[in-house]
């Protein structure tokens, strides 16, 4: 599991990955050159290098393994506070912002993940302050939270959030590992429960994550129910007010990020969401930039030169345009295989320059690729059923039309829901 923030790298990416498709060498190279000297968003010096490491196997060796520790955490409904004593086991992910390790409870043996991250006394923490606020069946849930403090007099904080052991980077890679494509069923089943996420944080809570990515994005291996973690990034999004466009992973960033935008909006995380999608189909990264500038040149020899309009609406200040002007790259040969057509038409539509013209989070919940998972019949590979994906609180279906809900929820969902209901 990754709760970590990983700066960069895709599925199996250790070193720059190859392409699906390629471009005219002579253009591509032209390309590549004009660039150079345009100004563009390129990062922070050194801030790209700062890997997080998502580990496979770990072999306890920690200063964290083996750690006991001993805290306290307020009764629910009134109840006196209780003591609790975790037993660190392993990490399971470290970077910049700290560490997550696994660890069990004591008292319950239940297994949880612990992320450490260096606490400024000064400023109350965001993540925490966002985790309150989430609840949902696609957000890794927060159950409670402590602060520790170290020999030196650094604070830390210590987010205890439920242990989800897989990732759609790790399982991706296995497939990477025996040569082989992963089930268009989970793609499928990854996706839409990312978009269902995203849906509800953005129209329910009013966030942006800002840094979805396949490492940031968890599995239960046996149900294959996905939850969204690391909001370390994420943000309040408030029309008017700067925000930093240095944000989220190279591979998965907005092109408006790229032009430094820093009035963007929510639209972010759908250009990642596709990016995230592209590469599961294609078993790689579908735009492996080694700089920001270079992360550009590859969205360009995919999508073409953005036209001036283009350009306007991802940054209004932005005043260059001597790009060379480069064809778009037809989607099927990107793909170079066989793939339904609505598949290549749910991947365009996350992938537009324009913001305004992406699909919504729950416009993509909609959309005909994921019919299949709409099917009461459909089962996953090896027989058993899918996870929850219609149990929609109203919250969540606010202000959708009537015959947007039905196609949301299918038949079969809405009775079992009545008789829930009923029930009850």
């Amino acid at each position: 599991m990754a709760y970590s923030g990983l700066r960069h790298g895709g599925v199996g990416s250790s070193s720059r990955p190859g392409h699906g498709f390629k471009g005219p060498a002579s253009s591509v190279e032209y390309l590549g050159r004009e660039m150079l000297e345009m100004q563009l968003r390129d990062g922070k010096p050194g801030v790209d290098d700062e890997k997080d490491i998502e580990q496979d196997v770990t072999d306890g060796s920690s200063a964290e393994a083996g750690r006991i520790i001993a805290t306290t955490i307020r009764g629910r409904n009134g109840l006196p506070k209780q003591s609790v004593t975790y037993i660190a086991e392993h990490v399971v992910g470290t970077g910049s912002f700290g560490v997550v390790y696994q660890a069990k409870c004591r008292e319950t043996g239940e297994i949880v993940a612990i992320k450490k991250v260096l606490q400024d006394k000064r400023y109350k923490n965001r993540e925490l302050q966002i985790m309150h606020m989430l609840d949902h069946p696609n957000i890794v849930g927060l159950k409670h939270y402590f602060f520790s403090t170290t020999a030196r007099d650094e604070l830390y904080l210590n987010l205890v959030l439920e242990y989800v052991p897989e990732t759609v980077n790790r399982i991706a890679r296995q497939y990477n590992r025996m040569n082989q494509r992963m089930p268009l069923i989970y793609v499928k089943l990854y996706t839409y429960q990312t978009c269902r996420a995203l849906a509800y944080i953005h129209n329910c809570v009013g966030i942006c994550h800002r840094d979805i990515k396949p490492q940031n994005v968890l599995v239960n291996p046996h149900t294959h129910q996905l939850k969204i973690c690391d909001f370390g990034s994420a943000k309040v999004l408030v029309k008017g007010e700067p925000n930093i466009s240095y944000i989220c992973s190279r591979y998965y960033r907005a092109p408006e990020l790229i032009f430094g935008a820093t009035e963007y909006t929510t639209a972010i995380d759908l250009w990642s969401t596709g990016c995230v999608m592209a590469e599961l189909l294609l078993g790689q990264p579908l735009f492996p930039g080694e700089s920001g500038v270079d992360q550009l040149v590859e969205i360009i020899k995919v999508l073409g030169t953005p036209t001036r309009e283009e350009i306007k609406c991802m940054n209004p200040n932005y005043t260059e345009f001597k790009f060379p002007q480069i064809k778009a790259h037809p989607w099927h040969k990107v793909f170079q295989k066989r793939l339904p057509p609505e598949a290549v038409d749910l991947v365009s539509r996350f992938l537009q320059y324009s913001p305004n013209l992406r699909c919504t989070a729950m416009e993509a919940c909609m959309h005909p690729f994921f019919d299949e998972l709409r099917d009461p019949n459909t089962r996953l590979p090896n027989g058993r059923p899918l996870p929850p994906l219609f149990n929609f609180r109203s919250q969540e279906l606010n202000g959708i039309p009537p015959e947007a809900v039905e196609r949301l929820v299918p038949e079969h969902a809405r009775r079992q829901s009545l008789f829930m209901a009923l029930r009850t």
